[in-house]
């Protein structure tokens, strides 16, 4: 249960503009005062979030070394070169070398690609990936969602006669690689102007580039739009700007057609008789993707997602299924055990970090139980395994406007590796530096972190009847859709509601709650969900008035249309509101 409930208020001026837009595009004020919070100011700027178009996106060439990266293309393609696509085994990796990889097929037959071993390689360039590019007599590689800071490794590519490209969105180290292009729009000298792409939104503008130095039809390449969708999604990066364009049509391919793997996996998830969203790809395409990395090797998902047959298509998401089961199972047990070890920490409200450890924790999962322990707990999160018998490996996981990697980057003298993102990082450290590790990271955190930054807040952004939530105001929320990380689903709150029917334990091990509510002597009765909130039966009994904040599901199963609030909170209803 959230400690506080902060209902968002428009000033006089931001309920101006929110008019202005009601009365120019015909819309609800209560969907128009939603953009507003979003940033939109402006006429011309609602026209952009209510109307993305592909001929928005920016110019690829602004990007530092685009020019350089595309040349190296070009000469590697007329000499009949070998390139490597090289990427990481995660879902943003994985997409990214599918959509080169597809893209420069139908130009050149002189290509390979490469996924990293999670356990016996790591993320970034290994020395068996440069092996293998040499035996392959691969001249030029293409590293996607890595390379930015693997400054020795990209030297040692040059002494064996291998060039670099690097596309990638990580945070840069202090040394720059001496590559023929770095391509990272979170390069200090980038000159960029949208820092926020994913991996394979990176490999997106090469590819972007490369057709527009050809003058080749860009068609082809907007019909892989749809991996760089799953990748925003999977990689929870911002969907505003050029991640909204490339996320809103990605989507509509995903509907409509999507990429052949990509079917397969939609098919054994069970969503294939639906409209899909950005959450259907986070809880039921990304994991599947994630599973072959994490279970087996990524380098399976990329053979599904070049899949051009759709039997191999779905014998292979048959296998991502099913590693994801495994998965699923290892990482449940993993979280348990990690609770449990929470739970045993003496005056855990005093704590500002939460560090887990256990040397037989299956590395592949740590990164899920670290975003299940920060949910939680509400709690900067590190979980920590052995990734042999002298490295352990974390994973991080951070709570709103605390940047984890900026903490985990500080300790860079005890560590031998780290990477990520402010939200979400990894790293690897010598086991003879754990401890000291764990008490800087501990320091650090005490610090800079206010026990007050601590305390859940559910930031409300409308309060709403539930006589107000019509087709005509379900169809126009959907106008600011795609929903994701950077605009995420508005959460609603109504006042005084009651169970029309007695609430009903459902799920997994019964640990959420489905309702039925209205408001009394008011119409209409709404169906509801209260995920992992079982707990509250005992508060919901008959004739109890409550107060729910939620969020509104919209979708489209076997052609019937559906809406469903999804609660994030209960409290009981007191009469003063």
């Amino acid at each position: 249960m959230y400690n506080h409930w902060k209902v968002k208020e428009l000033s006089d001026e931001e309920k101006k503009i929110a008019s202005l837009l009601a009365q120019k595009y015909k819309l609800l004020t209560s969907i128009t005062s939603l953009m507003v919070q979003r940033g939109v100011r402006s006429v011309d700027e609602a026209e952009h979030f209510l109307e993305p178009r592909l001929s928005e996106l920016h110019d690829p060439f602004l990007m530092k070394d685009m020019d350089a990266a595309v040349r190296r293309i070009n000469q590697a393609i007329g000499n009949k070169e070998r390139i490597l696509i090289y990427g990481d085994y995660d879902v943003d990796g994985t997409t990214a070398v599918a959509l080169v990889y597809k893209y420069l097929r139908q130009i050149t037959p002189q290509l390979e690609f490469y996924i990293p071993d999670r356990y016996t390689e790591g993320s970034g360039i290994s020395d068996k990936a440069l092996d293998f590019a040499k035996e392959s007599g691969c001249t030029l590689l293409i590293t996607l969602d890595c390379g930015t800071k693997e400054v020795l490794m990209i030297e040692k590519a040059a002494e064996l006669g291998i060039d670099v490209i690097v596309c990638d969105h990580h945070l840069p180290g202090r040394e720059r690689p001496n590559c023929v292009a770095l391509l990272n729009p979170k390069a200090p000298d980038s000159g960029y102007p949208f820092k926020e792409l994913s991996g394979c939104g990176v490999g997106f503008k090469l590819m972007q580039a490369f057709a527009m130095s050809n003058r080749s039809d860009k068609r082809g390449l907007y019909d892989l739009v749809d991996l760089v969708a799953v990748s925003c999604a999977a990689d929870l990066v911002e969907l505003r700007d050029e991640n909204r364009i490339l996320a809103y049509y990605g989507l509509k391919k995903l509907n409509r057609h999507p990429t052949m793997g990509l079917k397969g996996l939609i098919n054994v998830s069970g969503i294939s008789n639906q409209t899909l969203d950005i959450s259907d790809i986070i809880f039921k395409i990304g994991p599947r993707i994630n599973a072959s990395g994490r279970i087996q090797n990524g380098r399976e998902s990329v053979e599904l997602l070049l899949s051009k047959n759709p039997k191999d298509a779905l014998k292979r998401s048959v296998n991502l299924d099913k590693y994801n089961t495994q998965r699923r199972e290892i990482d449940q047990s993993i979280t348990q055990e990690a609770n449990e070890i929470v739970e045993g920490f003496k005056d855990m409200d005093q704590h500002k970090v939460i560090v887990v450890y256990d040397p037989s924790w299956h590395s592949g999962v740590i990164g899920i139980v670290a975003s299940r322990l920060s949910e939680k707990y509400n709690r900067p999160t590190i979980v920590l395994s052995d990734s042999d018998s002298q490295t352990i490996s974390g994973s991080a996981r951070s709570v709103r406007g605390f940047n984890i990697y900026s903490l985990i980057e500080r300790c860079a003298d005890l560590l031998e590796n780290f990477g990520g993102h402010p939200f979400a990082s990894g790293l690897t450290i010598k086991k003879k530096n754990f401890h000291r590790f764990i008490k800087e990271v501990t320091e650090l955190a005490d610090r800079e972190i206010s026990l007050d930054d601590l305390t859940p807040v559910l930031h409300i952004e409308e309060e709403l009847k539930l006589r107000e939530i019509t087709p005509k105001f379900r169809r126009q929320l959907l106008k600011l859709a795609p929903f994701g990380h950077g605009n995420e689903p508005p959460i609603f709150v109504t006042y005084g509601v009651v169970c029309v029917t007695p609430p009903r334990i459902t799920g997994y091990q019964g640990s959420h709650l489905k309702l039925v509510l209205s408001m009394p002597d008011q119409m209409p009765i709404m169906q509801a969900m209260a995920y992992n909130q079982a707990d509250k039966l005992a508060m919901l009994q008959q004739d109890t008035t409550f107060d729910v904040a939620y969020t509104i599901d919209e979708f489209t199963r076997q052609g019937h249309h559906n809406t469903q609030l999804n609660i994030k909170d209960i409290r009981l209803h007191t009469a003063d509101l």
